[in-house]
């Protein structure tokens, strides 16, 4: 008799389009920009493939004591798992308000009222390392470094997902909006490089990382740098939802967490401000804050303190009737100045750029040609940009723009898409 879960997919993933083949979507010529796609009926399918021969395979689901891990835990109890409720504790430093005991008061709740196991995984030492020292080590040498990044690098899918498979875990399931489908009958597609012929391209491994169907919700981009002999173990139950039917759905379970608010801020220690939080590390020296014209119009705190762009945090002493809001467009950490304009988009020198070089790159789906047309996203929830591989070497690549770009800020995470597909990603240099 076959068990309950092994007629369910646990992937989450959708057919891409009325006509998609089976497995991973792999578009001819430019790449389109992703766009939302409906899903046929009220849940989509799950690949029964994934599953291992157990009559009830082993997930430990990371829960935050948010509704987005509580809901994965239950349809993954629902759907017939051996489920255990993982609430993973960080460090957090004594001057910001604790919550991590709510948090774990509530993902405790989530366990009791689901019925299945609860373990608290002490991961302090392993974020204060991997997580809070490096983006001090990047603040301090002038980068920008990008924290959730590194966390679901290092925290989820590092020590918690090394530590669930040691423990027998067959799977690790988390709340994070994205989709992972299984690409094992892609065939060969050829893709058009510029004007030239066009070239093979074949998805790189067994698996492919999608975008999830809720746009305003996606979490791909934190996730570039999961490899595929992770992905055949990571489960993500919630990527082909939207956030209401997450909620209408921790209501029919009667969870606790249904209406409580989403989390904010830096990963797992929530809504702080950076300058405050950054100022405990690194001692702050105020420093010019100077108009395009090099003129001197005010102060701040210290050049390291700032990101290309903000608009916050500085001091004006030279003030008009007619004042702009303005936006620091280039900074200097040897004289420890800021540069500030009321355009934001008039940026100087190294953050004005028609190509990019990205270091420590990882490929997730596909090893991208010379010349490939792909999609990037430089920001978090930034519009994605049309661009093309220019060149691919060991651990780096460099991207190349139709247009100037700008703001594009050395440390921080640039990924690219091929459709919905995350073809890889990379850190700015």
């Amino acid at each position: 008799m076959k068990s309950q879960a092994s007629s369910l997919n646990l992937t989450g993933s959708v057919p891409l389009s009325p006509r998609a083949p089976s497995g991973l979507k792999v578009f001819r010529g430019s790449p389109p920009a992703p766009k939302q796609l409906r899903r046929a009926g009220k849940h989509s399918p799950l690949n029964p493939k994934r599953y291992t021969l157990n009559a009830s395979p082993k997930v430990f689901v990371g829960l935050s004591g948010g509704v987005d891990s509580s809901v994965s835990a239950a349809l993954l109890k629902e759907q017939g798992f051996d489920v255990t409720g993982v609430f993973i504790k960080v460090w957090q430093p004594d001057w910001i308000e604790c919550t991590w005991k709510e948090d774990r008061l509530d993902a405790m709740r989530v366990c009791a009222k689901l019925g299945i196991p609860f373990v608290t995984l002490d991961l302090e030492k392993e974020y204060k390392k991997e997580v809070v020292d490096y983006m001090i080590r990047e603040y301090k040498s002038g980068r920008t470094p990008n924290p959730d990044v590194m966390c679901n690098k290092e925290v989820k899918f590092g020590a918690f997902y090394r530590w669930a498979r040691k423990q027998g875990a067959d799977y690790v399931a988390t709340g994070h909006y994205a989709r992972i489908v299984e690409s094992r009958k892609s065939k060969v597609h050829k893709v058009k490089s510029g004007n030239k012929t066009p070239r093979l391209y074949r998805p790189y491994g067994p698996y492919g990382l999608l975008t999830a169907l809720d746009f305003n919700k996606d979490q791909s981009y934190f996730l570039w740098n999961l490899k595929q002999e992770q992905l055949g173990h990571v489960l993500f139950p919630i990527g082909h939802l939207e956030k209401p039917e997450v909620r209408k759905l921790a209501q029919k379970f009667g969870l606790i967490t249904a209406d409580k608010k989403d989390s904010q801020g830096l990963c797992f220690i929530g809504k702080v401000d950076m300058k405050d939080f950054l100022k405990n590390f690194i001692q702050s020296k105020h420093g010019k804050v100077l108009d395009t014209a090099r003129k001197v119009i005010g102060y701040h705190e210290g050049a390291v303190f700032y990101t290309i762009g903000e608009r916050h945090g500085f001091t004006i002493t030279k003030k008009t009737a007619d004042d702009k809001p303005l936006y620091v467009v280039s900074k200097n950490g040897k004289a420890n100045t800021i540069t500030v304009s009321d355009e934001p988009l008039r940026l100087e020198g190294e953050y004005k750029k028609q190509t990019v070089s990205i270091e420590k790159t990882n490929w997730v789906s596909g090893i991208p040609k010379k010349g490939m047309k792909v999609h990037v996203r430089p920001r978090y929830r930034q519009e994605l940009i049309q661009a093309k591989i220019s060149n691919t070497s060991k651990g780096k690549a460099t991207i190349g723009f139709n247009t100037l770009q700008y703001g594009l800020t050395s440390g921080q995470s640039l990924v690219i898409y091929y459709g919905e597909t995350v073809v890889g990603g990379g850190v700015i240099q």
